[in-house]
C-alpha cells in the first residue's frame, strides 16, 4: 500500500464525526478537483512509505474506528484486502471514495461505511460520477456533496431528484467551515439532507496529519 500519511485523530466528517479514528491516506487519485484540499496525495509519487496490509493492521492496533482515505483509496491495489481485514477485525471503517471507481469490489460488511462523493460543477469533475455505484449504498452509508455556490446546490438538488437514494445525504461547504449560506438554502428548499462542517478544520485549521 502506497501511503502518504497515517495518524490517530478524531473523525471530522460525516456520520462518525467526533469519533476517535485511525486515518490511513493512500497515494494517488484519478480525479483533479479544483478545490481539492489533499493535493499532496494526488500521485503515487507522493507516497512517503510503502506498507503491507499486515504492517498497517499492526500500526492501527486496537483502535476501533478506521478511515481509509486518499487521494482515492480504491486506487490502491491492496485496497480490497485491507478493507476485508479491517472488517474481519471488527473495526468500523469509513471508506472515503470519490464516486468514480467501481464500488462492487468493496466487501459487503456491516462494519464498512461507504462515504461516496458526488462531484458538483465547481469541482470540474461532475461528469465522472459512476451512477451505478448508488446501488451499493445502504442506510449505514453516506452520499456527500461538497457545495461551493448555488450552482452546486441546484446541481445536487437535481441529482437527488433524478437519482433518489436510500442512504444518508450530506451537504458540506467547500473549505468545510462556512455553513451559513448552505444551511439557509437547505432550509428554504426543505431538503432532507444533513448540513455538516469539517470538524477537524474548525479545531486545527488546514494542518496536515490531524
Amino acid at each position: 500500500m502506497k501511503v502518504v500519511e497515517h495518524f490517530l485523530s478524531i473523525q471530522g466528517e460525516g456520520l462518525q464525526m467526533g469519533r476517535l479514528t485511525y486515518f490511513v491516506r493512500g497515494a494517488g487519485c484519478n480525479l483533479r478537483c479544483s478545490w481539492c484540499d489533499t493535493g499532496y496525495a494526488l500521485s503515487d509519487s507522493d507516497a512517503t512509505m510503502d506498507l503491507s496490509v499486515d504492517e498497517l493492521m499492526d500500526i492501527i492496533g486496537d483502535v476501533g474506528s478506521v478511515c481509509f482515505t486518499g487521494g482515492e483509496p480504491l486506487h490502491q491495489k491492496d485496497a480490497v484486502e485491507f478493507l476485508q481485514r479491517l472488517a474481519d477485525a471488527g473495526k468500523t471503517t469509513v471508506l472515503e471514495t470519490n464516486g468514480s471507481m467501481d464500488l462492487s469490489v468493496v466487501p459487503s460488511s456491516p462494519n464498512i461505511i461507504i462515504s461516496m462523493d458526488v462531484k458538483c460543477p465547481s469541482s470540474g469533475m461532475q461528469d465522472r460520477v459512476r451512477i451505478s455505484n448508488l446501488a451499493y449504498l445502504s442506510r449505514k452509508d453516506q452520499l456527500k456533496f461538497v457545495i461551493a455556490d448555488r450552482t452546486d446546490l441546484e446541481y445536487a438538488e437535481t441529482f437527488l431528484r433524478e437519482h433518489p437514494v436510500d442512504t444518508n445525504v450530506i451537504f458540506s461547504p467547500v473549505g468545510g467551515v462556512s455553513l451559513g449560506m448552505l444551511a439557509e438554502e437547505v432550509v428554504d428548499r426543505k431538503l432532507d439532507v444533513r448540513v455538516l462542517p469539517q470538524l477537524h478544520k474548525i479545531i486545527w485549521g488546514d494542518r496536515k496529519g490531524v
